[in-house]
This record gives structure tokens, sequence and C-alpha cells, in this order.
């Protein structure tokens, strides 16, 4: 009943089972139908079919940290062999992974780290250094006085926290650079949009606007246009969808950090087949981030999110 009874309440994409898989390992995605986490699956599904693994991929329907915790939790009742799942701060994340550990389940926290908990390895982007080529950008392609509006996914997950703390640690010493405001766009491009209007509404100032997750981008896009069509604004997004690449063709966002998600999935099923094993010396594996401009991207059709 605990194995089955969460496809009540939850989305889940499964792979055909093999008839004598090696493990059972479950990745956790933050949300089922987000282009990020897809690509994430696709990576660990292509690791897990080179190595005879059934991978399940299961999310809430929208991004609900609570869901997800419960999720975690059934999944650990289940039994599966390993679990790969998005770091969310709290006590309740650190006991759950407390538990799993106990009950011989390893944890691999991906995309957004929890290094207080008793996680065995964390595989994704440096959140932190993220933020700072955001400031990076910034610093390097603006002169003058600027006035900074964040559009950040969720106000509570760590790996924005980390992105917004990271930029303001590179912009400190440039007092020319000054942050405003900070709104929430709840991971939509509906709400990147609403964000945008709200701060550029409230602040005219702004003449930086930075995204912090995958729809930023393109909802700040459309916000501006709405609000404040001729107004230049110099724009960094995060992630490469389609539409964030084409946006900076056509010159209408200036910057994007670009992280790579189907590597990240690839990575994190290697690992949990080696802590299968054995205990692994290093915990922490970083795939690659970097800042892509338009230069970047003329020729490049980009991993997306």
């Amino acid at each position: 009943m605990l194995y089955y009874g969460y496809k009540t309440f939850y989305i889940k994409n499964e792979a055909s089972i093999p008839d004598n898989y090696t493990y059972h390992f479950a990745l956790i995605a933050e949300e089922t139908e987000n282009d990020y986490w897809r690509l994430i699956e696709q990576g660990a599904r292509e690791a897990a079919e080179e190595n005879n693994i059934f991978l399940e991929y299961v999310a809430p329907k929208r991004a609900d940290n609570e869901q997800l915790l419960r999720l975690f939790d059934r999944l650990i009742a289940a039994k599966v062999d390993g679990i790969i799942t998005q770091g969310i701060e709290g006590q309740r994340f650190v006991d759950l992974v407390h538990k799993s550990i106990e009950r011989g389940i390893p944890v691999i926290t991906i995309d957004t780290d929890v290094k207080s908990s008793e996680r065995n390895a964390y595989v994704g982007t440096d959140n932190y250094y993220a933020g700072q080529l955001t400031g990076r950008t910034i610093i390097e392609n603006t002169t003058g006085e600027q006035y900074v509006g964040i559009v950040t996914g969720r106000l509570d997950a760590i790996n924005q926290q980390q992105r917004i703390e990271g930029l303001k640690e590179e912009i400190a010493p440039h007092p020319r650079i000054q942050i405003v405001a900070t709104l929430e766009s709840n991971i939509t491009r509906i709400g990147a949009t609403k964000a945008t209007y709200e701060l550029l509404k409230e602040h005219p100032e702004i003449n930086v606007l930075v995204g912090t997750s995958s729809l930023d981008g393109i909802g700040m896009v459309t916000g501006l246009e709405e609000i404040a069509p001729n107004k230049e604004v110099y724009i960094t997004a995060f992630d490469v969808l389609p539409r964030t690449l084409d946006l900076i063709r056509s010159n209408k966002i200036d910057a994007t950090i670009a992280q790579y998600p189907v590597e990240m999935g690839k990575k994190s099923v290697k690992v949990m087949i080696e802590l299968q094993e054995q205990v692994l010396l290093d915990n922490e594996f970083f795939t690659e981030t970097r800042i892509l401009e338009k230069n970047d991207v003329q020729q490049s059709s980009g991993e997306t999110r």
C-alpha cells in the first residue's frame, strides 16, 4: 500500500521495467512537467538504461515542498535502492535523509544541496558560483549607476537563495550596482511577467533585471514590453530554453547562465551506482556552469531547460 499509494497524489512517468534490473533508483523532481527536470530525467534514464537500472521519475504536479517531502518518505518505505532528490531547506528534509541512510538507502541531492544533511553526495551546479557569474556579466557589460530588480523562482528554494547570495557577493565591491527589490515568479512565465511589471511599477529606476530560474528571462521580457517597451534594461536570465536563446539572438536578453541538466542526470545515476558498493571520498560533483551571450548562441542549439 505504501509503495503504490502515492500514485494517487503524484504524477509518475515510468520506464518499462526490465526483466532482471540491477537496481531500482528513484528520481524526485521539483515538479512534473518542468523542462529542466525533464532534461535531468533524460540524462538519468540514459545512464540507467546503459546499466540495466530501473529508474522511477516522480514529482508533485506543481512545486510544493510539503508534497515532495511526503513523496520522499513514501519512497523510503518502498525500499528503493537509491534516492536522487532536490534538496529542501529545513529539519524535516534532514530527518528524512537520516531515515533513508539509516535504512541503507543512499541519498544524492541534485540541483540543490543541503550540506547540513547526511546526504551521500551532491550532483549539480555550484549555485553560489552561478550567482557570481551573473554579477560578473553585469559588472563587465554596464557602466554608471545600475539599479537591479531580481525575479526569482521561489524565495524558499535553497538554489535560488544561493544564486542571489553569489550575485550580492560579486557586486559588493561595486557600489554603482545596487539591488533594489526581489520578487517571486513561482517558477512560471506568467509569474515572472507579473513580477517584472510590479518591479518596474514600484521602482522605475530599475535598469537591470536578473532572473534566477528557467522561465524568468522569458517572463521578464514580456513584462518589460508591457510596462516600458522603450526602456533600456540589461537583462540576465538563467538556463538555456530555446525561447531564451531566441531572445538573446534578437537582443532582448543580454546573457544567460547556462547549466547542463542532462549531464547532471547522467552523473547522478553513475554516482548512485558507485554508492551501492563503496563509500565515496568526494561528495560534491559540480557540473559545468558558464555565461552565454549573443556570440555564444549564434550557431548553438544549446541544451534546453
